[in-house]
């Protein structure tokens, strides 16, 4: 990282080792903060990993923001629902790629373990609470069920409720090519040159003790106010232990792979920046 922050000095100057050490983390600094300052979708921060056993160096994007995201228009407006299911479910689609966020079907799976051990219809889940929770025909009645969970969604977290695009107004619709074109351009970038990029096993590899958090993301698109109860039960651990925070890891084994990175970070930052236009969108304007 030395060369390459030498290589942005406008005039040469003599550093001591820990003056060259500030120098560095400045130019980095300002360079990471120049990227991610036009957002505020989440708060991300990013950290230098030092490899261990020959690996090399690496920079992780952690995310320090928690709990339900914002979702403007799409939870609070009186715009057609067909409308709101098809921003929701275009957000559920592709956050995940820059962010680390889960989604319903996240929290319906994890539920399932919890209650019902794994099964995800009501006749399941009844016999689960039968043979395996000591519940008889009077308790049933009381207790959460598949079905009654789904029952919960507000009709814009429901995808068979998203108009197609042709039927979307012109705002919207370009919004959301836009959100699909960044969300591309993404994943065209060959992951060792991706800053967005987060493999577990490269995580705990870099992380050490980071397998004792829990595997839930921090951050959610599902609203708590219809979910607060389920919303806990899975994010316990989490509270003890901390979540999945990690939005990406890259190893640089060479100062030649920072400007890819800062490449990658740009293109995820323009993505989020989208994004947060789509949930900031006015639908009376459209």
């Amino acid at each position: 990282m030395g060369a390459w922050a030498a290589a942005r000095e406008t005039a040469p100057r003599r550093y001591t080792r820990a003056q060259a050490r500030i120098r560095i983390e400045q130019v980095f600094r300002a360079a990471v903060l120049d990227i991610l300052a036009p957002f505020d979708l989440a708060d991300l921060r990013m950290t230098v990993l030092k490899g261990e056993e020959g690996d090399s160096p690496a920079i992780a994007i952690v995310c320090d923001s928690m709990g339900q995201m914002d979702l403007g228009w799409i939870e609070t407006s009186d715009a057609p629902i067909a409308w709101r299911a098809a921003a929701y479910h275009a957000l559920e689609q592709s956050l995940g790629c820059v962010l680390p966020v889960f989604g319903y079907q996240d929290l319906f799976e994890q539920i399932a373990m919890y209650y019902w051990d794994g099964e995800t219809d009501d006749e399941g889940a009844r016999q689960s609470l039968i043979d395996y929770h000591g519940a008889d025909e009077v308790d049933l009645e009381e207790q959460p069920l598949p079905s009654t969970m789904n029952a919960r969604r507000p009709d814009w977290m429901i995808t068979a409720n998203a108009a197609r695009s042709a039927q979307l107004p012109t705002g919207l619709r370009q919004n959301l090519r836009s959100l699909h074109d960044a969300r591309r351009a993404l994943k065209s970038l060959q992951p060792e040159r991706n800053a967005w990029h987060c493999d577990i096993d490269l995580i705990y590899q870099y992380v050490p003790g980071f397998e004792e958090c829990s595997s839930l993301p921090p951050l959610t698109l599902v609203p708590t106010e219809q979910f607060a109860p389920e919303l806990d039960d899975v994010g316990r651990h989490g509270m003890e232990m901390g979540f999945m925070d990690i939005a990406g890891l890259c190893p640089l084994p060479d100062s030649g792979r920072i400007d890819d990175w800062l490449t990658s970070l740009r293109l995820g930052a323009q993505f989020l920046l989208v994004a947060q236009a789509l949930i900031e969108l006015d639908p009376t304007k459209l």
